[in-house]
């Protein structure tokens, strides 16, 4: 007798536990779910919708908790915040006094507004002509910061 017939005797009477078969079964059962729940195909699902979805709601909710006034008006803590931000970010256009040097004048008439939620929308979106959109970069919190230092020079400015 071979060694192969040895081991064929040896295997014979020796059944695949249960677990075995309904785990492979079960697995082949997820494998047919999973590419016909994912197929766009066949199921009509995209990451792409699932993602604009998810943009869309965020939207919704950024929409919701808009503020159209300075939640940090007098703080001056924020006020000094606002101020570093602005050298860091601001001055090179509207140089270090806000008199202007390549961008306007902050200290007189805006152009496009003097309430709080006009002059945020400029520096969160930007406006034509050259001011750049800084809203992904600052946030919301700095831009509102920034507007305490700039109106609190404004503020300065406007008493005798």
């Amino acid at each position: 007798m071979s060694m192969s017939d040895a081991f064929k005797d040896m295997e014979r009477d020796n059944k695949i536990p249960l677990f075995f078969l309904v785990f492979f079964f079960a697995l082949i059962a997820w494998g047919v779910y999973y590419i016909v729940a994912y197929t766009p195909e066949i199921s009509g699902w995209s990451q792409y919708d699932v993602l604009q979805k998810e943009v869309e709601a965020q939207e919704k909710a950024a929409a919701a908790t808009v503020v159209n006034e300075n939640p940090y008006e007098f703080d001056p803590k924020a006020i000094a915040e606002g101020k570093g931000i602005y050298a860091e970010h601001c001055s090179g256009c509207h140089g270090g006094d806000l008199k202007g040097e390549v961008g306007p004048d902050l200290t007189a008439h805006l152009t496009y507004g003097e309430t709080d939620d006009v002059k945020y929308e400029s520096i969160a979106r930007g406006r034509p002509g050259g001011m750049p959109a800084f809203g992904d970069q600052l946030g919301r919190d700095r831009i509102w910061k920034v507007l305490s230092y700039v109106d609190s020079v404004r503020e300065y400015k406007a008493k005798p």
